[in-house]
């Protein structure tokens, strides 16, 4: 089984930052694209930024130049540095994570963590 937890969320003020880490665990053969999204109250769950194996990345126009996604390999982690937050940065944000047990690919969610920009 394979789990993928969060950490890194919280409250901040208009232009501050946050680090959120995801970590994945469990029987683990391979990762693929990773990727954060998220789900603002009354909205529909968007793609905040993605990263393939090879480093590759991808980012919603609302976040470029703030947000910056990374992967730490051997730990089987992905980071989302959000810089310059704003008010509507909140919400609650995913991890996604496509894993091979060494057989098939399958997508992996993680709980969920609270983002919260106050003006």
């Amino acid at each position: 089984q394979v789990q993928l937890v969060e950490s890194g969320g919280g409250l901040v003020q208009a232009g501050g930052s946050l680090r959120l880490s995801c970590a994945a665990s469990g029987t683990i053969f391979s990762i693929n694209a990773m990727g954060w999204y998220r789900q603002a109250a009354g909205k529909q769950r968007e793609l905040v930024a993605s990263i393939g194996s090879g480093g590759s990345t991808k980012y919603a126009d609302s976040v470029k130049g703030r947000f910056t996604i990374s992967r730490d390999n051997a730990k089987n982690t992905v980071y989302l540095q959000m810089n310059s937050l704003k008010p509507e940065d909140t919400a609650v944000y995913y991890c996604n994570s496509e894993i091979s047990n060494g057989i098939w690919y399958r997508d992996y969610w993680g709980q969920g963590t609270q983002v919260t920009v106050s003006s």
